[in-house]
């Protein structure tokens, strides 16, 4: 007898401890759901501004057609603005054209700048075998031939070769090769050096007064035997070496 007792006090605990179920017929936060339905529905019709509505039929959204007077005073669907035709912006144009395979292709317009002589339509058209022989022997009578003449010889003796001297010279640039006199200081040097256009003529001149053992103008101050700032290098570049 005692152990039924103790069963049923268990079973009325469990049920205690259960969540309840709520009704299915209950709105969310509201007691009746019909009741909530209305003030759903009363909330739309007063921020939407339409008056009544009967229950279960709301009402639809009111659109206004704003006037094309109104438009046009406000300056919209007239030269090129929001709404114009295409005539309005390209008075040539009246219509789009479709992009298909049956569309005509365009014609084209005469170009004085552009040749046709590639065109073999045209050339037949205004040009025949008599017009091309005439043209062919126009030019051939403007054509001037000029006979060839006999190279100018080259003189024997041209002075000194300095791409010969770079490549055999024993030095390279500023390393003292010669002895100089004290006398050729730097003011005579530059001087001198400012009468040449170019290091290459300065080096051939100073080779041919003698260089590089004698310095009669003093260009080659160091005694390296490159007058005015000559260097072989681009020469032994050249050569490989």
């Amino acid at each position: 007898m005692s152990k039924g007792i103790s069963i049923l006090a268990l079973a009325v605990l469990v049920a205690g401890c259960a969540p309840s179920v709520p009704q299915s017929n209950r709105g969310v936060g509201f007691g009746d759901p019909v009741e909530y339905e209305r003030e759903r529905l009363a909330r739309e019709q007063a921020l939407a501004g339409s008056g009544s509505t009967t229950f279960g039929a709301p009402s639809a959204v009111q659109t206004q057609v704003i006037p094309s007077s109104e438009l046009a005073a406000a300056g919209i669907g007239q030269n090129g603005q929001v709404g114009a035709p295409l005539s309005a912006l390209d008075p040539s144009r009246t219509q789009g054209v479709q992009a298909s395979p049956g569309n005509a292709a365009p014609q084209l317009q005469s170009n004085p700048g552009i040749s046709d002589e590639q065109d073999f339509s045209a050339v037949s058209s205004r040009e025949s075998i008599e017009s091309d022989a005439q043209r062919r022997a126009a030019q051939a009578a403007q054509r001037e031939v000029i006979a060839p003449t006999a190279l100018p010889t080259r003189p024997a003796n041209t002075g000194p070769n300095i791409v010969e001297y770079a490549l055999n010279a024993p030095n390279r640039k500023g390393q003292e090769w010669y002895s100089r006199s004290i006398l050729s200081g730097q003011g005579r040097f530059e001087r001198n050096c400012a009468t040449y256009n170019s290091p290459d003529a300065a080096q051939r001149d100073f080779l041919a007064r003698g260089g590089p053992d004698r310095d009669p103008r003093g260009i080659d101050p160091d005694g390296d035997g490159f007058a005015c700032g000559w260097d072989p290098a681009p020469f032994l570049l050249a050569a490989g070496n």
